[in-house]
Order: structure tokens, then C-alpha cells, then sequence
């Protein structure tokens, strides 16, 4: 029988899981309107700011233990997706945080090429 605190847990992970779903299908759409197809191209030819650069870090650095201590993550359900990043956060939140600094960094450094090679991507095709 389960106790009242894993039925609370199974609860709020159903809910975690609905909203992933919902935000998902929200996204779905609305990178197949044009509108957003022109924002994503314009970002591209734009530096990130600061605070962009630290959530792609933040992001890079948990896939990155993903990848180190759960290499079947891709394969798993929604819902031990859930809980394996709920532990990984629990375990490594302080190394992520640590690896994640580190990696703004490297991003900045990168950034600044990524621009140059978007910029001169669409240069040469209105040249052509």
C-alpha cells in the first residue's frame, strides 16, 4: 500500500508531466507560424545577452551529468524523466551551478563566432 507522501509525489509529477505535454504542444505550433520563423532568424544574427547565455549554460551543464550518470535518459518515460532530473539536481545542483559559470564563459567566447558565420551566411545569399 502506498503512503500519502508517494501518492503526493506520483500527483505532483502527473501535474509536472501535463504542463511538459502542454508546453510542448504550445511550442509545436507556434514554430510552424512565420512570425516566429523571422524572430528565430533575427536572434541568430544577434548577440545573447548575459542572462540567455546563462540559461543555455545552466541547460548544457545538466545534460551534460544527464549524459555522464544516466546515459539511457532518452529512452526513458516522462515520468522517470521527471524523477532522474529531479536527483540529478538533488546529487549535482551545486557542481552544475559550478560547471555552468564556467561554461558562460566558453558561450561568450563562441558566441561572437556564431554571430560572424549567421551574418555572412545571410550576406552570400543576397549576394547570390
Amino acid at each position: 500500500m502506498k503512503t500519502f507522501t508517494e501518492l503526493y509525489e506520483d500527483a505532483s509529477l502527473a501535474k509536472a508531466l501535463k504542463r511538459k505535454l502542454k508546453a510542448r504542444q504550445v511550442m509545436t505550433k507556434l514554430a510552424k507560424s512565420s512570425s516566429f520563423q523571422m524572430k528565430k532568424k533575427k536572434a541568430l544574427l544577434k548577440m545573447r545577452n548575459p542572462a540567455k547565455l546563462a540559461v543555455v549554460a545552466r541547460k548544457k551543464a545538466k545534460q551534460f551529468f544527464r549524459d555522464k550518470f544516466y546515459p539511457g535518459y532518452k529512452d526513458m518515460s516522462m515520468m522517470q524523466k521527471i524523477k532522474v532530473d529531479q536527483l540529478i539536481q538533488q546529487k549535482y545542483g551545486k557542481k552544475i551551478d559550478k560547471t555552468a559559470k564556467k561554461m558562460v564563459i566558453k558561450l561568450q567566447k563562441a558566441e561572437i563566432g556564431r554571430v560572424k558565420t549567421a551574418r555572412a551566411a545571410v550576406q552570400s545569399k543576397k549576394e547570390n
